[in-house]
């Protein structure tokens, strides 16, 4: 059995920027879709809408789509839509919509999925918000 075979599924979107990729999650409606589409409509791809699945290779995790929704996104008010996908994708960022508004400069924040650790960052309604999602996945953080 290789790593993809024991991929978790997870309700989430995922968007990769510069061979990066972010994990979005959050409930129905907490608009994880919506960042992905802000994301895509700045340079992004696809990985995965609604559905994400994520798998450790050696010591990186990665993210994908199912091949039932690869290349789909839901724009709510529009319909499912069609967009280029990524495909496999390391994962570097967990975005959680769900999350109370982080401080102006928060403290450095993780998570662990199959015994690796990714970077948090808490959603902000600020209207800077995907760009800044999108640097980060560009060049990191410094602060």
């Amino acid at each position: 059995m290789n790593d993809t075979e024991r991929a978790l599924s997870l309700h989430a979107t995922a968007v990769s920027v510069a061979g990066h990729a972010a994990l979005i999650r959050g409930a129905p409606g907490a608009g994880k879709s919506g960042l992905a589409l802000q994301l895509i409509a700045l340079g992004g791809t696809l990985v995965a809408d609604d559905s994400t699945l994520i798998w450790r290779e050696g010591d990186r995790l990665m993210v994908d789509a199912p091949d039932a929704i690869r290349g789909q996104i839901e724009a709510r008010g529009v319909g499912i839509l069609n967009a280029p996908a990524a495909g496999p994708q390391p994962l570097a960022l967990l975005v959680d919509m769900e999350a109370a508004m982080p401080a102006r400069l928060p403290e450095r924040e993780y998570e662990t999925y199959l015994g690796l650790t990714v970077p948090l960052v808490r959603a902000s309604a600020a209207a800077h918000f995907p760009a800044a999602i999108y640097l980060y996945l560009v060049h990191g953080r410094f602060a």
